[in-house]
């Protein structure tokens, strides 16, 4: 689970409540289910109508990943390398076989299975470039629907309080009900401001960190199994590799 992210969450909307209890508002007039339905729903129809339905509901599956991130640990995938490498020296690359076929990741079964079939190094490092462009490309585009409701929920939540006023104005002779009325009107633009703010382009930019994480792993493992087509010895490989133990380090630092 991504504490920092919970955190963060938490920490923003408790700032913004207690400022406002503290100027002596009330937080029960900032809940309206009125105002919530239009803006929530008024935002993902606008997505889903701008993009195609396998990226909508990839970037919808990916939300659960700013709660629990998956796991990218370059240490055991070097570890990992080291061992397909003695195996293939000592084996051949059909010792492989069962490595691709029990493994989870599309991208190892794939890269496992070239090897086996014997591609030359400059086959597999084409095939293998192409499949994380592509991949990436695919995440990212999934991951800038929350982009986009970050883009769409202000303008939605503009449009909530017009429809809130224009209502409000049926009370236009009677002063405490408008009042009441053109408040509660305002809150559909809190919402929209608040979501788009607090929620949808934050978890936007977690998902493309978490993206190039995954990216700079996938990377780590092509460019093993590259090394071992090559003929590399496992300790050169794991030299070579020990490149990204540094970069994840610092890519964390910075995050952090």
């Amino acid at each position: 689970m991504d504490k920092l992210s919970i955190a963060g969450l938490l920490i923003a909307i408790f700032a913004i409540g207690f400022g406002y209890w503290f100027e002596g508002g009330l937080l029960l007039s900032l809940v309206n289910y009125s105002a919530l339905l239009i803006v929530i729903g008024g935002t993902l129809g606008a997505v889903m109508l701008q993009s195609p339905a396998g990226i909508f509901l990839q970037g919808i599956k990916m939300f659960t990943w700013v709660i629990k991130p998956p796991s990218y640990p370059v240490d055991k995938g070097i570890t990992q390398i080291k061992l397909w490498s003695n195996k293939a020296r000592q084996d051949g690359y059909l010792s492989l076989e069962n490595e691709a076929l029990n493994s989870k990741d599309y991208f190892i079964s794939k890269g496992l299975n070239m090897m086996i079939d014997g591609v030359t190094p400059e086959q597999f490092r084409e095939t293998m470039e192409v499949e994380l462009i592509l991949h990436r490309e695919a995440l990212i585009k999934s991951s800038k629907i929350y982009e986009a409701m970050g883009g769409y929920s202000p303008t939605i939540g503009i449009l909530g309080a017009v429809l809130g006023l224009i209502q409000a104005m049926n009370f236009i002779k009677e002063p405490e009900l408008l009042g009441a009325g053109i408040a509660t009107a305002f809150v559909a633009t809190i919402y929209g401001v608040g979501f788009a703010n607090l929620l949808f382009l934050p978890v936007a930019n977690k998902l493309k960190c978490i993206v190039e994480e995954q990216m700079m792993y996938h990377e780590l493992l092509a460019e093993g199994m590259l090394s071992i087509l090559q003929g590399e010895s496992p300790s050169n490989i794991e030299l070579k590799l020990s490149a990204y133990q540094t970069q994840k380090h610092y890519s964390q630092v910075n995050t952090i």
